[in-house]
């Protein structure tokens, strides 16, 4: 068997958890394998919205194993308020969920260190959400992080040692270290939280799932132009969150990757600092973000908006090789009269249809003007229904992006969803 990998092709919040969710019925085992608390899956069925951190989107499909890869980055304390929510839900998280133990720690150190390295930088910010994912990474990568195996092996000694560094730096940056005992207060409990949970070598229990013959899903955070290679750089997420990433992150062989499902919106948006070639901003931007409730699911920030890229989704599709395209909130576009769609950027008076190095000055996008279909598709249950404009729109795209639109989303809840 294979390992499927479901992902996001734009700037992030492209509605992966629902997806996840959707699919997970076929799957007998869902994986994160990057990224951490930043990122916010939203969920909507039979009445009710959940929002996911760090566990899995499959986790309330009953019967399906969770696992928190390798490569994410758990802070115990979010963790923990997060499996307290969705215990009113009912689900028995504790049969279904798994994580690894060689995901790495967020201390809480390194959220004051996330605050104090934003600061410094003044008005060149990255836009952090402030919750450690990126000193994690960093000692992670410089070996001085923790890991959640290391709770079982003199933890104490290791923390204070990781603790003591983190403050000194955190003097020379002259931050305060007020607060701190509260934090590590609620981190501590979450860690009681934690071992409630079964710790397992994901990467054997993962391949030894495929050997088994079992269908394995790994679910993706964050998008491809947040990747720490490959996307806007530096305006970006710390970890790998292209289809490479799920090998690293579970331990997973390439040659064991099958389906790549590529996540995007029907539009774009992007959340927090950096570079963003179709934004808009004026009334139609405004619009987008009103229909469309743009707003960080973790966070709560305003998401910026703007008209579809197909230069930079070109670019996803490749760096991913991506099988099979999954297009979101299409019903965000009922009610426009024109939708426009960027399929070349024109870079210092010369145009290319080719990512550039650099985006952040310089760039005019190029246009393609389509008619709108002026119709209310929230409520439409298969393609037959699809208005002709919104039917060409596909075709359009696919066209462009030279990959087949499997799945349409015409609103947040489960059921509104249309499989092609």
């Amino acid at each position: 068997m294979k390992v499927d990998v479901l992902l996001g092709l734009q700037w992030g919040d492209e509605g992966k958890g629902k997806i996840v969710d959707v699919l997970t019925p076929g799957y007998d085992v869902v994986t994160r394998f990057q990224g951490g608390p930043n990122a916010g899956h939203t969920l909507e069925f039979e009445g009710q919205k959940f929002v996911l951190r760090s566990i899995p989107s499959g986790i309330f499909q009953g019967g399906k194993i969770n696992v928190i890869g390798n490569g994410v980055v758990l802070d115990p304390a979010l963790f923990k308020a997060e499996v307290e929510a969705l215990a009113k839900s009912g689900h028995p998280l504790t049969e279904r969920l798994k994580i690894s133990k060689k995901a790495h720690l967020i201390l809480p150190t390194h959220r004051l260190l996330d605050a104090a390295y934003e600061s410094a930088k003044g008005a060149g910010k990255i836009g952090t959400t402030g919750k450690g994912i990126g000193p994690t990474y960093t000692d992670k990568v410089s070996r001085n992080g923790l890991r959640v195996g290391d709770l079982l092996h003199d933890f104490e000694a290791k923390y204070k040692a990781a603790t003591d560094r983190h403050k000194e730096i955190l003097r020379q940056y002259h931050y305060s270290l007020d607060g701190l005992e509260a934090i590590e207060e609620e981190w501590f409990a979450g860690v009681e939280c934690l071992r409630q949970f079964e710790w397992i070598d994901s990467e054997h229990a993962i391949n030894h799932a495929l050997q088994a013959g079992k269908r394995v899903l790994a679910e993706g955070a964050q998008g491809t132009m947040l990747d720490i290679d490959f996307g806007s750089y530096p305006f970006v997420t710390s970890s790998n969150t292209v289809c490479a990433g799920a090998c690293t992150g579970l331990g997973v062989a390439p040659r064991n990757i099958g389906e790549v499902y590529g996540i995007f919106k029907a539009y774009c948006t992007r959340v927090g600092s950096g570079p963003f070639p179709t934004e808009l901003s004026d009334a139609t931007g405004d619009k987008l973000r009103a229909t469309g409730h743009e707003f960080g699911a973790v966070t709560g920030r305003p998401r910026r908006c703007g008209w579809v890229d197909l230069v930079a989704l070109r670019y996803a599709v490749m760096i991913n090789g991506v099988t099979r395209l999954i297009m979101m909130k299409s019903d965000v576009l009922d009610d426009f009269d024109t939708i426009k769609a960027c399929t070349a950027y024109r870079v210092n008076g010369v145009e290319t249809r080719d990512f550039p190095f650099d985006i952040s000055e310089g760039i005019e996008p190029v246009y393609t003007e389509l008619p709108g279909w002026k119709t209310d598709m929230t409520h439409m249950q298969t393609e037959a229904e699809f208005p002709a404009e919104f039917a060409a729109y596909i075709r359009f795209l696919e066209q462009e992006l030279q990959v087949p639109i499997k799945i349409v989303s015409v609103g947040p809840d489960r059921a509104q969803t249309i499989m092609r």
